[in-house]
Formats: structure tokens, sequence, C-alpha cells
């Protein structure tokens, strides 16, 4: 068993790098666990998309 972590500061941007990793890899998902962080510098509201696949390569 096996996992990836993913970063992104775009919802959108982790949504496709995941769906491309599930596409081209012979894999087989277990779990997919999702989190959103956020955080407040001065002005400035920042977030931070995560993704974590667990997945068995096939």
């Amino acid at each position: 068993m096996k996992v990836k972590i993913f970063d992104y500061e775009d919802e959108i941007d982790l949504e496709e790098d995941i769906n491309d990793f599930i596409s081209n890899n012979n894999i087989e998902v277990i779990d997919i666990k999702y989190q959103i962080s956020s955080a407040i510098f001065g002005e400035e509201q920042v977030f931070c998309f995560s993704g974590m696949i667990i997945y068995i390569e096939g």
C-alpha cells in the first residue's frame, strides 16, 4: 500500500492533479482524504487545499 500527497492553493488544481494521477497510473484506489486549511496574513486570506490518495499499485 502506498500514499500520494497533493497540496495546492486552488481547489481546481488539486482536482485536476488527483484525476490525472488516478487516470494515468495502474492503481487501485483504496481511499482519498481531502482537507482545507486557511490563514490570515494582514489583509490577505490564504487557503491550502490538500489531498491524499491511499492506493495499491497494480
